[in-house]
């Protein structure tokens, strides 16, 4: 399938939808997505770098959600087959709901990604992206819960952006996952977390992201979902807190955070975290529990 410049494919949306040229109908696609997210040229940039990788290489792309990553590799000199029962030279772990684009660590490893790992990758293949992480951090949110909902029960975490501005606290790594070696049993977790102030604030919620890192490229690459990192359509997670804190430079904000899927609905997960606080102003002992759909 040969690629379609932009120039030959009709500039208005309408008139593309229309057209039954399907190099065209990719090029729309890759288009909307690169003005949605900023990353979109840095997976350009990554299916060039590895491109000598994949040839004469049989490649699956799990959770792909919309395809952008096929879409891609696509227009390079190989293309991508329907997989039976066949071995992969290398597995894509494209992010769709049921991975890191939420909060938790089983994003880029639901299930589904496991299962093609194991039954299709072989010994010497290659996953990418392979290494994950998620961070933990403390805001200042007053006027958005105030506005929004804070009459409102708090047991859903909000996928919304932060700004950078907002980030009260230092960050922390409260799971690693390597691609290669999780196993199911290892998405249900527990970790202990400590957050130190970097200024005299307030905390209404905690907020988490993550970053993937593309290890096994010429030339190692990834990216960061965080406030201070250029915009991505993962956003962050926001956690809203029952009770506000009043926190000085150098404090602690302690706590575990326990993530799993829920019992009802694996494509669900649910959320515990308790936070331990005693400041100078005030001090919090607080257990909340959240369910994301």
């Amino acid at each position: 399938m040969n690629a379609v410049a932009d120039d030959d494919c009709p500039a208005d949306d309408d008139a593309v939808e229309h057209t039954n040229d399907e190099g065209c109908w990719r090029n729309q696609v890759v288009r909307r997505f690169m003005k949605a997210d900023g990353h979109g040229f840095d997976v350009v940039s990554f299916a060039k770098k590895v491109s000598i990788v994949f040839q004469d290489k049989m490649v699956i792309d799990v959770g792909s959600g919309t395809g952008i990553l096929s879409m891609f590799i696509i227009e390079l000199p190989f293309g991508i087959e329907k997989v039976n029962n066949s071995f992969a030279n290398y597995l894509l772990t494209s992010s769709s709901r049921s991975g890191w684009d939420t909060a938790s660590s089983t994003s880029a490893c639901s299930n589904t990604v496991l299962y093609a790992r194991d039954k299709w990758l072989t010994p010497e293949g290659d996953v990418f992206p392979d290494k994950a992480k998620l961070f933990i951090a403390a805001i200042e949110d007053r006027q958005y819960k105030e506005d929004k909902i804070n009459l409102v029960a708090i047991t859903e975490p909000l996928v919304d952006v932060v700004d950078n501005n907002q980030v009260v606290a230092g960050n922390y790594c409260v799971k690693e996952i390597d691609l290669y070696t999780v196993q199911i049993a290892d998405l249900a977790w527990t970790s202990e977390f400590v957050l130190r102030m970097n200024r005299n604030d307030y905390v209404q919620a905690l907020v988490t992201y993550f970053t993937v890192e593309f290890s096994n490229c010429h030339k190692r690459t990834g990216f960061s979902t965080g406030p201070d990192s250029q915009y991505t359509h993962w956003k962050q997670t926001v956690f809203y807190l029952q009770d506000a804190l009043t926190v000085k430079k150098g404090e602690e904000l302690k706590g575990v955070f326990t993530c799993s899927a829920n019992a009802r609905n694996e494509r669900d997960l649910d959320f515990k975290i308790m936070v331990s606080f005693h400041g100078e102003v005030c001090d919090l002992e607080e257990e909340s529990t959240y369910t994301m759909h």
